[in-house]
């Protein structure tokens, strides 16, 4: 095949620049400065402001971009294969499509050039969109994009208003260079050429030195990614009303935390980032660039002092000029004597404390004394330190002047680019990465696990390593994981165990089963710290442990990365998955199966009784089968068939046991079935229920009715397996079921498919504009109150043909409905007067809604 990244720039101008110039509004004389500023949104002929066309007239220019790629191709050559065509398209429509939602204006677009302006573009695509292209449908998707930014900015630089603008743009480019210069010249006084060239090799140690991050503890996959690929921004928040997390807490760029105040604490459990933070600051701020927006940097001078490496046993904690020595810096000899001093002198110091749960507890409170005498000699300079949540009481710093923050998990955005991001930088198949995301947002214990980079980083090199098998062996997974996590991972970076206090990795695991096996038993989701305590002090002698409860309690708290202090004198489990994996193990170790069985009916069992058959001997684990089918309850032989999966060996009449008592089950075949078994199965129920493939139009309602009922991310990745099935009941079922489901997901990972477009149910504007996103909808049922003004700019006009209209007041008129050129049929719950009727266009029908009924598959609640 031809290069991909090559064919899409044979496009001869003369084709693309007509199709950029139909996105855009025509040109209006003048310099577009009297009222306001002219944005790249305002002149977007689909944005807010202009309609002429719609986002549906975006992926018209995008299939004429590709067409024409295409057919530049040398015969019997082509960039990518035939069945990658459409989805190379959608993805650059999509992309396309976000020049209505960008607010910069045009001659700072151009100033972007064509490569940064399309990045900005395929940031505003989904990721979801573009994740799925192969490497040469990503190239070519890129170099298409490419070409057509290229064509845009061009477009800009010929519009009246362009030149005329480029006077005032001078100008205000002038003021702010100017500002800059103020800001350097008032960070950086008068200096030596001795400490200028210091500077500037420093500088480039920095970025040599923290410009890659090492992932710890990984059997496969990359150990080194550059750091400008690999960095994550994430979200701290800060305490509110007494609360760090949750709605009350203030959320920012963990970036930019030292934007609002000089000094900052920041919290995180381990593998948060923390580290990988302290690292891009420092490089950004030792960059010498200044584009990245974080003006408090500019000018600044960073060192980073890692707890570990500058406090030694019987060591004093330096002075500020041996960091660099302490540190180990290779131009720490050529520092100019006074040099630190003199940076922070100028308050132009970035001062980078990693770790203090890294030192023995008992060195802790030199280190808040050293961090005060510092910040109290040297004012003004910025300070980040960061700790474990547990290491430190809250308000550490407080008296020092530190401002308290806490990383955020990722979000689901965060791990889908984590995961694209990891499998580029090591060089793996995407296709894999694309599954392993699908894992993630359909099996509940690895989207419990993935909540911070180390997690994901470890799920991502498990996955790759087992050849995407990492969801059928969560025994080996969570293995794994505590390896990495109780082991490895301190041991690679070469951590001296801080208190002095060695729990080998077997013992770690012994006293954290004990623990968990106690909440499980008890129902409890969290412990007194005295109870913990206590249930570790009986377990001392039988492990043949030294020390006692409290170091090894400590001990387990701060270096384990599983257990954690919610709240005062309270301990938990980080990650409840961990909880069940070792309180499962501690179970078949005390041979406690009737407990097991006899909780079956309960929720939170569900995974330690899998998990526990995964870790019984044969007859055991058959001998839980048995019992869990001869309950004689649906929820029984539903977990008696997932455990199935979880047996490594297993009686063939055992199986066959469990087998004929989930049949009676699944595939469900009337909707009261289908209620039951999404009730008594959870999520459970999905890897048991089978795909549409040779299933009876009315068994395969059934089995999405069943997931509908479920109402969770994991089961609507289930339901894209339906998309495209051929039954008219089913394409209505989805159409109608979006409102139980997290609206902007549904649609793009349903509607936007269904071949034929079934009646939606709107509940407001939101849902309209989650609509206008993939080019409207035919047939619109506007539930409750609504505003004119709503359906007229949010409705895509071309694309309506019915409306239905349910409001709990009368409709005052219906002249607005000229505003659908293709509208032929209205319905209305009100009655309707005479005068009324007579304002509906010509050609256009009006009926009467008919009362609601209940659907015949009862669809939930709405959440």
């Amino acid at each position: 095949m031809v290069d991909a990244g090559v064919l899409g720039a044979r496009i001869a101008s003369s084709v693309v620049a007509p199709l950029v110039k139909k996105l855009f509004v025509k040109d209006q004389p003048g310099a577009g400065l009297v009222i306001k500023p002219v944005r790249i949104s305002a002149l977007v002929s689909f944005g807010r402001e202009k309609r002429d066309v719609t986002p549906k007239d975006a992926q018209k220019v995008a299939e004429e971009l590709v067409r024409r790629a295409l057919k530049a191709a040398p015969p019997g050559e082509r960039p990518v294969e035939a069945d990658e065509v459409a989805a190379v398209t959608y993805a650059l429509a999509h992309s396309l499509a976000a020049l209505g939602d960008i607010t910069i204006e045009d001659y700072e677009a151009v100033a972007l050039g064509p490569g940064v302006f399309a990045r900005t573009l395929r940031l505003r695509t989904p990721d979801e969109v573009v994740f799925g292209l192969t490497r040469d449908g990503e190239l070519f998707y890129e170099r298409l994009l490419h070409t057509a930014s290229l064509h845009i900015l061009n477009f800009f630089t010929q519009r009246s208003t362009y030149i005329a603008r480029q006077q005032t743009v001078q100008s205000q480019q002038l003021a702010r260079l100017v500002q800059a210069v103020d800001v350097l010249l008032e960070r950086l006084p008068s200096q030596s050429a001795e400490d200028v060239g210091f500077e500037e090799r420093y500088a480039d140690h920095i970025s040599g030195r923290y410009g890659t991050l090492t992932i710890y503890g990984l059997d496969a996959g990359t150990r080194e990614w550059p750091l400008d690929t690999a960095y994550l921004s994430l979200e701290a928040t800060r305490e509110q009303n007494g609360h760090s997390n949750g709605r009350s807490g203030l959320h920012e760029p963990a970036e930019r935390v030292l934007d609002r105040q000089d000094q900052v604490l920041l919290r995180g459990v381990a593998g948060s980032g923390k580290t990988t933070l302290v690292q891009w600051l420092a490089v950004t701020t030792a960059g010498r660039t200044y584009d990245h927006g974080l003006t408090h940097l500019v000018g600044r001078v960073p060192f980073v002092l890692p707890m570990r490496r500058i406090v030694r046993p019987g060591a004093e904690f330096p002075l500020p000029g041996d960091f660099l020595k302490a540190v180990g810096c290779p131009v720490a000899g050529e520092q100019p004597p006074g040099w630190v001093e003199r940076v922070l002198r100028a308050r132009r110091g970035v001062l980078l404390v990693d770790g203090i749960d890294e030192i023995a507890a008992d060195r802790r409170p030199a280190a808040r004394r050293w961090l005060r005498e510092l910040a109290r000699t040297f004012p003004g300079n910025l300070w980040l330190v960061t700790s474990r949540p547990s290491a430190v009481p809250e308000k550490w710093l407080d008296a020092e002047g530190f401002a308290e923050l806490t990383l955020s998990p990722m979000t689901r955005d965060d791990v889908a680019t984590f995961v694209r991001r990891w499998h580029r930088a090591a060089g793996a198949d995407e296709n894999v990465g694309a599954s392993l995301l699908q894992s993630v947002r359909t099996t509940s214990e690895l989207n419990r696990l993935a909540t911070n980079p180390l997690m994901c980083g470890m799920l991502c090199a498990l996955h790759r390593d087992r050849r995407g098998f990492l969801p059928q062996d969560r025994r080996s997974l969570y293995e794994a994981a505590l390896t990495m996590l109780l082991e490895r991972r301190d041991r690679e970076r070469e951590l001296d165990h801080p208190d002095g206090l060695l729990v080998p990795y077997a013992t770690q695991v012994q006293l954290l089963q004990k623990l968990a096996w106690w909440l499980i038993r008890n129902s409890r989701a969290e412990m007194d710290r005295s109870e913990a305590l206590h249930i570790i002090g009986q377990a001392l002698p039988a492990v043949g442990l030294a020390g006692t409860a409290e170091e090894v309690y400590r001990s387990l708290l701060l270096r384990s990365g599983l257990l954690r202090e919610p709240a005062e004198g309270r301990v938990d489990f980080l990650h409840r998955t961990f909880q069940d994996y070792l309180g499962a193990r501690l179970a078949v170790q005390e041979l406690d199966f009737d407990l097991l069985v006899n909780n079956a009916e309960k929720d939170e069992w569900e995974d330690v009784i899998l998990l526990a058959l995964a870790h019984a001997r044969p007859q055991e684990a058959e001998q839980m089968l048995r019992r869990l089918v001869a309950q004689d309850t649906s929820r029984g032989k539903l977990l008696a068939a997932a455990g199935l999966r979880y047996v490594a060996e297993v009686d063939p009449s055992v199986r066959t046991s469990v087998e004929d008592g989930v049949a009676e089950l699944v595939p469900p075949h009337w909707s009261g079935a289908a209620r039951e078994l999404a009730q008594a199965g959870g999520d459970l129920v999905l890897a048991l229920l089978p795909g549409p493939e040779d299933l009876h139009p009315a068994v395969a309602m059934m089995v999405a009715e069943t997931a509908v009922q479920l109402g969770s991310e994991a089961s609507l990745h289930f339901l894209t397996r339906f998309r495209e099935h051929p039954d008219a009941r089913v394409q209505m079922l989805l159409a109608q079921s979006w409102q139980y489901f997290d609206r902007e997901l549904y649609t793009h990972a349903i509607l936007a498919h269904l071949p034929a477009q079934h009646r939606v149910t709107v509940r407001g504007s939101e849902d309209l504009r989650t609509l206008r996103s993939i080019g409207g909808w035919e047939d619109i049922h506007v539930h409750g109150a609504y505003r004119v003004e709503d359906l007229t700019e949010l409705v895509v006009r071309e694309r309506l043909t019915t409306l239905a209209l349910e409001a709990p007041h009368p409709v005052e008129g219906l002249t607005w409905l000229s505003a659908f050129p293709n509208l032929t049929c209205v319905l209305v719950r009100t009655r309707v007067t005479a005068d009324v009727a007579r304002q509906v266009p010509d050609g256009v029908r009006l009926d009467a809604l008919a009362p609601e009924r209940s659907n015949p598959w009862n669809p939930p609640s709405a959440p």
